[in-house]
């Protein structure tokens, strides 16, 4: 009975259900986000190498807006969907499809919080690799009209960008910054879903079954993930955005230098320049993708 072909297919069905249900919330979040992000990225930017204030989130998005318009808030929004469309999916979807197998082995509603890290943290890091020429896409087609114009790449999209980028670079600059990249996914993913199961099976079993336990629990776990993610995400965009130097020199080697070189140059804080706006950003982001996960998966797995 174990072996019956029809409850094979139907684990497959779930299994892949899973996928899409992760990629679909992580895109939703993404979109609602995307403005949010841009600010936060190029406020790491103009940040970088100084020990100085750091630009204000509120006067750059007040000149962007009045510069630019407010669509450019969206620029790069096919890279960020292309990029949640296999980032989110790996990573949300393995997470629970690993949770999923192992409650069906050990038969308990329940699993560890060291098998929630363990599973969250081997997630987010599959999704980062597999999501990262993605990233390097989306962080160079925001950031590109910062760099002197003798030095802009000028692509034309998501496309343009991943289609340059080996001919240009070779293929392996697809995963440049790859490291800070995995670390990143890996310290995000485990701040929001560890916390945020453990902190709802918490509430759940002390307070009863409600939606408002998971509105609480996904507030912690957007504040575990921006503290655990900010300084990973900090070194991941100044190492995906360098250029060489004159003589081909990149500025940083790998992933330690940077963090060796931001440290002299701006301080440990500095890996916290952006701050508020990364946790107006990546807050609300995992608030989203954790209230649309659960809301999907109530509707789907019934």
């Amino acid at each position: 009975m174990l072996n019956h072909p029809d409850l094979h297919q139907t684990k497959y069905v779930e299994e892949f259900r899973n996928f899409a249900i992760g990629g679909t919330a992580g895109i939703i979040a993404t979109t609602a986000t995307l403005p949010i992000d841009y600010i936060k990225v190029h406020i790491q930017c103009l940040a970088e190498g100084s020990r100085g204030a750091r630009p204000s989130p509120l006067s750059f998005a007040k000149q962007t807006l009045k510069t630019k318009g407010f669509l450019e808030f969206y620029s790069g929004l096919s890279s960020a969907i292309a990029r949640q469309s296999v980032y989110a999916t790996t990573r949300l979807g393995l997470y629970k499809t690993l949770v999923d197998r192992e409650k069906e082995i050990t038969g308990s509603d329940h699993i560890s919080f060291w098998l929630k890290f363990l599973y969250s943290t081997i997630a987010g890091g599959i999704g980062a690799i597999v999501g990262n020429p993605c990233d390097i896409a989306l962080i160079r087609v925001q950031t590109d009209h910062q760099l002197p114009p003798e030095k802009r790449r000028n692509y034309r999209g998501i496309f343009d960008a991943l289609y340059r980028i080996p001919k240009e670079e070779g293929v392996l600059a697809y995963w440049r910054a790859c490291t800070p990249t995995v670390l990143r996914a890996c310290a995000l993913n485990f701040g929001m879903l560890a916390p945020y199961d453990q902190c709802k099976e918490f509430l759940d079993k002390s307070l009863g079954y409600g939606p408002m336990n998971r509105i609480y629990s996904s507030l912690f776990a957007a504040v575990c993930a921006c503290i655990i993610s900010m300084p990973f995400d900090n070194a991941k965009v100044k190492c995906q955005r360098m250029i060489p130097d004159a003589n081909g020199v990149y500025p940083y080697r790998n992933f330690a230098d940077c963090c060796v070189k931001s440290i002299k140059r701006e301080g440990f804080l500095g890996f916290y320049a952006g701050f508020s706006v990364f946790v107006a950003r990546v807050g609300p982001n995992v608030i989203i993708t954790l209230l649309t996960l659960d809301m999907l998966h109530y509707m789907f797995d019934r």
